[in-house]
């Protein structure tokens, strides 16, 4: 009867003194790589509106290089870290912004390696865990736009990182790094705030008497405070005039309750006009919700094949049994970042699951080290020439297993040739009359004006004649109202009618009921002059 003996924490006890080239090479081999893919895929200039996919990257862009305050919770770090990227010299100021995401998510896709080795001192293993993280469809999807998603990755995995690195070491100056850093991250997502509970009960398993140590805890309490910091950036710059004359964003809320007010800043860094839709599910709805997930997970709309997830449980299952506080540190933020996705009301919850499958990839990881450490015991008897081979044959499946439908997930994340934002603008520039108002929504033109500043004399106006629901139609009364000053346009958000927004046809209908057309001026960019019916240009 074959007994396997699984080792004491730290899990791989045995090997934890090697040292070597390895698994920087291995670390420097699965970043380098995603960076490449995500360069080969990246968007390569200005972005648009389109829901589920593209529902903020135009206006990140923008907000980017004003230094302005995006809407639900203000992303002060995200914003004023593109801005540095706007000054690179490659590509114009939208595709540097769109390089940041994917810098972003290759170093995240290096932390989660690095996460993976501290937990087996297995490279290989490291690096399959991370390459499957990095190569997910939703990641991969994320690192090519102006978005959120990766810089919270980042947060996510360096936090977890440094933690076990300072179990390794026992420095506390580790220790005072990640209490920083939980700060940082917090100012970036709010979700980010599951790495504090993670972070001390992982603590507390590991070294309960640190909690003793006064002078430590000061310390711990004043760095993430110094990690807050970025929140700053919001009441300084909602108190500054830097836009044009008369312009506004369309953020109702932030206007009426400005984040250089108590009340505006707590709205705004909590979730804004947001908060309304978490915690929106009850308990009889969590299954349906949760089976969503795994559909996401695995199944039709799957970022992992089987082979990965099985990797992933049996990762779970060894940390659990040989290494209770690195399991805590995974699996906290893991059910938090799941539970609150699930109870979370938004088009597009697939990226809210992204630090899931960042914590899953770290437990592949594992489960691959776990597999190679049993192999490595079953094969111990053998020539060390066989031994070798077998464990490299292995390793080679390992690194492959993240491959299959690779071509697929290619094809479905590659922006490389979407120009169709710089085709709005110009549209618009071209085709519209001196001072005339534009009504669009979150669309290219806040770049043409703020950045580029092409066609200054346009007046924007957001609208969005919704169909979900109780319609909500404010399109309408603001072409007429800007009719009494000059010619006015639409700048429909899609071709056809969805329940967040109504394309040409149900539109042209609706305006048709009040006595106005819309004139098509570029169909291929889907703007429309709006004319009364009675004066129609011919």
């Amino acid at each position: 009867m074959i007994r396997f003996r699984l080792p004491m924490r730290p899990i791989f006890e045995r090997s934890q003194k090697q040292r070597g080239l390895l698994p920087v090479l291995a670390g420097a081999g699965v970043c380098l790589l995603s960076f490449i893919l995500y360069l080969m895929t990246l968007a390569p200039t200005v972005l648009y509106y389109e829901l589920p996919v593209l529902r903020d990257s135009a206006v990140l862009q923008v907000k980017s290089y004003v230094l302005g305050i995006p809407d639900y919770t203000g992303y002060p770090t995200y914003v004023m870290l593109g801005k540095l990227f706007t000054y690179l010299p490659v590509g114009d100021a939208a595709y540097r912004v769109n390089l940041a995401s994917a810098v972003y998510a290759a170093l995240a896709v290096l932390f989660v390696c690095l996460i993976g080795y501290l937990l087996t001192d297995r490279p290989v293993a490291a690096a399959a865990g991370a390459l499957a993280f990095g190569v997910s469809r939703i990641f991969w999807s994320q690192a090519v736009i102006a978005e959120v998603y990766t810089l919270n990755a980042l947060f996510a995995a360096a936090t977890i990182f440094v933690f076990l690195l300072w179990r390794r070491t026992r420095r506390d100056r580790y220790l005072l790094l990640a209490a920083f850093l939980c700060g940082l991250a917090l100012t970036h997502h709010i979700t980010s705030g599951m790495l504090i509970p993670a972070g001390l009960l992982f603590v507390l398993v590991a070294a309960p008497r640190k909690f003793l140590e006064v002078g430590l805890l000061l310390k711990a309490a004043g760095l993430f405070l110094l990690g807050l910091l970025p929140y700053v950036f919001l009441p300084i710059r909602a108190s500054m005039d830097y836009l044009p004359e008369g312009w506004t964003w369309d953020q109702p809320k932030i206007s009426k309750y400005p984040p250089d007010t108590f009340y505006g800043f707590y709205n705004l860094v909590s979730g804004g006009a947001w908060k309304g839709r978490m915690w929106a599910f009850g308990p009889a709805e969590l299954p349906e919700r949760f089976s969503m997930y795994l559909d996401y997970l695995y199944g039709n709309l799957g970022q992992f094949n089987i082979a990965l997830v099985l990797a992933a449980l049996l990762g779970v299952f060894y940390m659990i049994y040989a290494d209770a506080s690195a399991a805590v540190l995974l699996s906290v933020p893991f059910v938090g970042w799941l539970f609150h996705a699930l109870e979370y009301n938004i088009e597009d919850i697939q990226y809210y699951f992204i630090p899931t499958y960042l914590v899953l990839g770290v437990f592949m990881a594992v489960g691959f080290g776990a597999m190679l450490d049993a192999v490595n015991r079953l094969s111990g008897r053998l020539p060390s020439v066989v031994r070798a081979g077998i464990l490299a044959l292995i390793s080679a499946a390992m690194l492959l297993l993240p491959l299959p439908g690779f071509t697929e997930t290619y094809a479905a994340v590659d922006r490389s040739e979407d120009y169709e934002g710089r085709r709005m603008m110009d549209a618009v520039a071209r085709k519209t009359e001196p001072n005339a108002t534009v009504l669009h929504h979150r669309s290219p033109l806040y770049y043409m004006i703020l950045v580029e500043d092409r066609r200054e004399d346009l007046t924007l106006i957001n609208y969005l004649e919704k169909n979900a629901g109780a319609p909500r139609f404010k399109g309408i009364p603001e072409a007429r109202a800007s009719l009494e000053y000059g010619p006015v346009y639409l700048l429909l958000p899609g071709e056809t009618t969805t329940p967040y927004y109504m394309g040409v046809r149900d539109s042209q209908l609706l305006y048709r009921r009040v006595g106005l057309d819309l004139i098509p001026v570029d169909e291929d960019a889907l703007l429309y002059e709006v004319v009364r019916r009675s004066v129609r240009r011919p």
